[in-house]
């Protein structure tokens, strides 16, 4: 368990994170040489220092969610291989490209009136000046994190088993986050089992569209790399979560036929996440 300073993290909404970390020898030479010469921050800081930078966005004084003279930064995590030796994996942090994404996805989403107060065509056009096109499009080819607010899809529970390691991030007064970490490799071949598995016996299900999409996403990235599923400050509203251990057993009850203990499990699965969509919409 660590202890973090929560700042600036309590001013944004629940936001959960599905992210890759690879090693060093699968990112370009420029990366490289940017990881190794930048002074590795504490995770907690760095988490602190990235939310306070989007409170500072989000209550500009002139309407404008998009980054600045941003720099890329890099997660780093360190992990224990089989043979006893430790090694390094990294993770950037894409905030430009994703800034984008997001307010494309808001403009597919929103009234036009609504999305010109939140994202102003002039903040977009000034945005696009300052893109650096070649990098853009080698992220978006790339995209290490997708991210989800107030809820994590269903889908991400998937890839992760309620054994794998994972870490509790606490203040004094709350819960910050849970880290469930898994091999990417493992990760994949539970997304494929279960893909098939509802191909066969669901295949009306979304569920099954979602996993096809994480397999392929999970394909773009070097075999020795590991996923995290960051909970984000969803984990105060749910955690101990058995959701993964849920979702497990409907897709083993579909397999087996089990169409009782599947829809047990998932009226499990779906009256704990209830209450976090109330509070969504309430938001």
């Amino acid at each position: 368990m660590q202890r973090a300073n929560q700042g600036s993290r309590r001013a944004l909404p629940p936001t959960s994170y599905l992210r890759v970390y690879e090693p060093l020898s699968a990112f370009s030479d420029a990366d490289q040489v940017l990881i190794t010469s930048t002074k590795s921050a504490d995770r907690e800081a760095l988490e602190e220092s990235v939310a306070a930078a989007a409170v500072q966005r989000l209550t500009r004084q002139l309407s404008d969610p998009f980054p600045h003279q941003h720099q890329e930064t890099f997660r780093k995590l360190v992990i224990t291989g089989w043979d006893g030796a430790t090694h390094t994996l990294y993770c950037p942090d894409q905030l430009a490209t994703r800034a984008i994404l997001a307010s494309e996805q808001l403009d597919g989403s929103m009234r036009p009136q609504l999305l010109e107060l939140l994202v102003p065509s002039a903040a977009r056009a000034a945005n696009a000046l300052r893109v650096n096109e070649v990098r853009f499009a080698e992220d978006i080819a790339h995209l290490h994190t997708r991210t989800a607010t107030w809820g994590i899809p269903f889908g991400w529970f998937v890839l992760v088993h309620e054994d794998d390691e994972f870490e509790l991030i606490e203040d004094d007064e709350e819960l910050l986050s849970t880290r469930i970490y898994t091999p990417l490799t493992q990760a994949l071949d539970r997304a494929r089992y279960a893909a098939a598995t509802l191909a066969i016996h669901a295949p009306e299900m979304d569920l099954l569209d979602e996993l096809t999409a994480l397999s392929e996403w999970l394909l773009l990235f070097d075999k020795d790399s590991v996923l995290e599923l960051d909970y984000g400050r969803i984990a105060s509203l749910v955690w101990p979560d058995d959701s993964p251990h849920d979702l497990r057993m409907g897709i083993e009850s579909l397999s087996e036929a089990d169409m009782t203990g599947a829809a047990a499990a998932y009226r499990r699965l779906s009256s704990r996440w209830l209450a976090v969509r109330q509070l969504a919409r309430a938001n």
